[in-house]
């Protein structure tokens, strides 16, 4: 009798939301054309609308279901809500705030270790990547979590593009910089702008991912837009916003926690339950909207991955 063991990162069919539940834009729109609700009221429906994201036509995209976890999936009004932004506070709600980001025009840099300095539209950078959708776990150095799917590409592909030298051996990520949008910028204590970094072989492995969308749809402002890092490994603070800048370096960088509060956190960040932060345990997660604390994972699940990676550097600080 073949019997299945499910590995900790997968997940039922019955915990995944079906892409056709996703809220559509295009269908609800159409519903209220067709509806009375345009009888009257129709400027304050339309003055409250945001503005539309050029890359919105692009969304959904199909599920690659390699990649999915054995947890159901965080409430879209949770994940959307609650949030954390330094650049727009130092609270979780500052989903508002963030509402500020331009997101036309936006370039991304490609420079260092490269073959060529390159500096693409963020919509010209869409059009040259193949997009899926990405069920992945995301824990939070602060000891909660979540289950979302992200869409996006595989980092491997933005990497292969930038052409890095051979002499690359990171990779350097900022976010933008602009405290008239960001006030949060304008605390002069945090080392501005946001910098983090992966290690060559690190940003190729393939759960490593460059996210654009969330829930079937171009990703929410409080959240990244319009491309952030997703390395479900490593805590969520390593998975840095916003994205302006890819430099390919021979150094290790140092990163912005990092620079802040060296004790803390470290350049590593990969979960583990055995390794406490210096004010809290990691040993268990809240997952967000219910309050259910359960054990954390080392990895967060997925050291089939990512576990070769660290063979032979016990002596690093690989999990602060």
């Amino acid at each position: 009798m073949l019997i299945k063991i499910k590995r900790g990162w997968e997940l039922p069919e019955t915990a995944a939301v079906p892409e056709h539940l996703y809220w559509s834009r295009r269908s609800f729109l159409a519903a209220l054309a067709a509806g009375p609700i345009l009888a009257g009221g129709t400027d304050r429906l339309f003055a409250a609308t945001p503005e539309i994201d050029p890359s919105a036509s692009l969304y959904p995209v199909d599920r690659n279901d390699r990649y999915t976890v054995q947890r159901a999936l965080t409430a879209k009004v949770d994940a959307t809500s609650y949030n954390n932004f330094y650049e727009f506070g130092s609270h979780k709600e500052i989903s508002s705030a963030a509402q500020a980001l331009k997101l036309r025009p936006w370039t991304v840099t490609f420079d260092g270790e490269v073959e060529n300095v390159t500096t693409l539209g963020i919509d010209d950078l869409l059009a040259k990547m193949p997009l899926e959708e990405r069920v992945y776990r995301h824990r939070c150095v602060e000891a909660w979590a979540m289950t979302v799917p992200w869409s996006g590409f595989q980092m491997s592909h933005l990497i292969n593009l930038a052409q890095p030298l051979s002499s690359a051996k990171y990779v350097t990520m900022q976010t933008f910089m602009d405290p008239e949008v960001a006030p949060g910028q304008k605390q002069h204590w945090y080392p501005w702008p946001y910098v983090e970094g992966l290690t060559m072989a690190e940003a190729m492995n393939e759960l490593s991912f460059i996210a654009t969308g969330l829930y079937g749809k171009p990703m929410p402002k409080q959240n990244g837009a319009p491309l952030r890092l997703v390395a479900p490994w490593k805590y969520g603070f390593k998975q840095i916003k916003s994205i302006v800048r890819f430099t390919f370096t021979k150094e290790r960088p140092k990163s912005f926690w990092e620079k802040l509060a060296a004790r803390e956190y470290g350049f590593w960040a990969n979960v583990n339950p055995d390794v406490p932060h210096p004010r809290w345990s990691q040993a268990t997660e809240r997952l967000l909207g219910n309050d259910e604390r359960v054990p954390t994972q080392l990895f967060n699940g997925y050291g089939e991955f990512v576990a070769d990676l660290y063979k032979g550097m016990e002596k690093e600080r690989l999990f602060m």
